[in-house]
């Protein structure tokens, strides 16, 4: 998910109150991807904007609210405050921010939107007459020197990368609370990389070919320079293009999947993988997924890159086990694994506020349990991928360990292993293996 420069289809008071609460069900456990799929279009962009911001700039927002308002304001209000200061902090850098005060004036208004805010117009008005003293001080005023790390990550997140990644944490979660880069996939089956930047060249829209990552070749990866709304991107809404990550496309180059092999895509929504893959060669494909909600999401995937065949078959059921498989073994496998989703947090802004230490070691016992139920569905010879979007090794070289030592046929090939998030892609894993016959009976 990407936050786009939009033109503002609501009043931004509004937008305030909205972004507000859904900042509150965020911290109620509810992922954000929910809330805001709840919203109408007119509202989605300048909501989504809002709110992604004042997550990234959490621990700079309420160091500001710490210090105007000396008793912790009620959930309500805070999260409003948030969603305000935040456009403070995201200032005029790109031409497209607000005055001071607008920004007061329609966190003012927000205040009036939701009735357990209305008392608080005083309050709002007051701080953040203060806020935008500090953080848009007059020429002549020293500035208030920013957190280097102003996004929330709670301290067991943090630990665990300066345990793992002792040169490189800081910078990973500077990287992180900032917006993720606007990567596009081009459908190979309707234009090359090269056909589809000059249509993109024509209607003005810059854009830059991706021509590796980890050393895996990418021959559809380009970024936009400028984000814009999917409905700008020419032939969108008749497959040309899809908005892919970097990383999340190396999954189906790595399978080289081939015509007439039989492929499952073992957690397959919301099908960008698997769309990937048809792109690729007319494969016979299985889309797997439990969640009926997001499985709705491939067929609509499907549909609009033209992808939907008799080859294709959407199947609802648990990738841990067998009672949806008619047991036909498998070529070859794409298992995009459930997990903490820590190396995708870029587009994801609500991922350290839901997560719990305690989830991932239960993510690691399911992600092990889909493991060894797909390699008894796959072919002698067959070829495995495990992929996570998470930059804990528990969730990747750790498991790749464990799996190795448990299957006596199971041969490591080449593959990127843990690929760290950069300006240009989020963080994944990648782990490939063999199937060397049969597993031998103890």
């Amino acid at each position: 998910m990407t936050d786009l420069k939009t033109p503002h289809s609501l009043p931004l008071s509004e937008a305030i109150t909205i972004s507000a609460q859904a900042i509150s069900e965020v911290m109620e456990g509810r992922s954000l991807t929910e809330v805001l799929d709840q919203l109408d279009a007119h509202e989605r962009p300048i909501v989504q904007s809002l709110t992604f911001d004042a997550l990234r700039k959490w621990v700079r927002s309420h160091e500001l609210i710490k210090q105007f308002v000396p008793k912790a304001p009620p959930p309500e209000v805070d999260h409003l405050l948030s969603v305000a200061i935040a456009l403070f902090l995201q200032g005029n850098a790109d031409g497209k921010g607000y005055a001071a005060h607008t920004i007061v004036d329609q966190a003012v208004h927000a205040c009036d939107e939701y009735d357990q805010t209305m008392y608080a117009k005083g309050m709002v008005n007051a701080v953040l007459r203060k806020v935008s003293l500090t953080v848009q001080p007059p020429e002549d005023v020293k500035r208030y020197p920013p957190d280097p790390i102003p996004m929330f990550f709670p301290p067991w997140w943090r630990a665990s990368l300066k345990r793992n990644y002792p040169k490189a944490w800081r910078d990973m979660l500077i990287l992180q609370a900032q917006r993720a880069p606007f990567i596009l996939r081009v459908n190979a089956r309707q234009y090359t990389r090269e056909q589809y930047q000059s249509i993109l060249s024509q209607e003005g829209i810059a854009s830059q070919a991706i021509e590796e990552l980890a050393g895996i070749k990418l021959n559809s990866a380009l970024l936009l320079s400028t984000p814009v709304p999917v409905s700008e991107l020419p032939g969108f809404y008749s497959g040309a293009v899809s908005v892919q990550d970097t990383g999340a496309q190396l999954a189906a180059v790595l399978l080289d999947p081939q015509p007439g092999e039989l492929v499952l895509d073992a957690c397959a929504a919301p099908g960008g993988k698997t769309a990937h893959l048809l792109e690729l060669a007319d494969c016979e494909m299985v889309a797997l997924e439990l969640d009926g909600e997001r499985l709705g999401k491939i067929g609509g995937n499907l549909d609009r890159l033209r992808l939907h065949s008799g080859l294709v078959n959407v199947v609802r059921g648990d990738a841990s086990k067998a009672t949806w498989w008619d047991g036909k073994l498998f070529d070859k496998i794409l298992l995009d694994a459930p997990c903490s989703a820590s190396g995708i947090v870029t587009r994801h802004p609500d991922i350290p506020f839901l997560r719990r230490e305690t989830d991932i070691l239960a993510l690691q016992v399911r992600q092990r349990a889909i493991l060894t139920q797909a390699w008894k569905m796959l072919n002698p010879e067959g070829l495995l991928l495990y992929v996570t979007c998470s930059v804990f090794p528990e969730e990747g070289e750790e498991q790749a360990i464990w799996f190795a030592a448990e299957h006596s046929n199971a041969l490591r090939l080449v593959a990127p292993g843990q690929i760290l998030p950069t300006e240009t892609n989020d963080g994944f894993y990648y782990a490939l293996f063999k199937k060397m016959g049969h597993e031998p009976t103890h």
